[in-house]
């Protein structure tokens, strides 16, 4: 007996939990990367310490570590990283402007970041994840379409 009720799959489910687990990261990070591109926090001086790199074929990715000291005379943070620091802008010894938008972690330049990018492509995707999934119930429920 057909009570006319068709059973979501269990896929489906965890598709859409995963959408929502995506768009929650993405959103959780929307201010902080909003902050960071505008350069929007605590300007102070980043004294780097160490520059870590790793060689990949064609490319090279690299950390710049060290400290941070905001202009306001607050407490210096160590072992933070200054995002999108290179070999070109990382020189250990040497200090350059910084801007703490309160990432746990890292400092930006006073330039700003792209890092946004990322935030809004994580929650488009999950968005796109979850539509096409609630999609597929109602299609599969209405039967082929055209």
């Amino acid at each position: 007996m057909n009570s006319g009720r068709r059973r979501i799959p269990a896929f489906n489910v965890v598709l859409l939990l995963i959408a929502a687990l995506i768009v929650s990261m993405g959103a959780a990070n929307v201010e902080r990367s909003l902050r960071a591109a505008r350069a929007d926090g605590t300007p102070g001086t980043f004294s780097a310490t160490m520059l870590d790199c790793v060689q990949h074929p064609g490319h090279e990715s690299c950390t710049c570590y060290g400290t941070y000291a905001p202009e306001s005379g607050g407490p210096e943070r160590a072992d933070i990283y200054l995002y999108g620091g290179n070999r070109q802008t990382c020189r250990v010894g040497e200090e350059t402007a910084a801007v703490d938008v309160g990432s746990a972690n890292r400092v930006y330049g006073p330039e700003g970041s792209n890092e946004w990018v990322m935030t809004a492509g994580l929650i488009l995707f999950g968005l796109g994840l979850g539509g096409w999934t609630i999609r597929s119930w109602w299609v599969g429920r209405s039967g082929p379409v055209g």
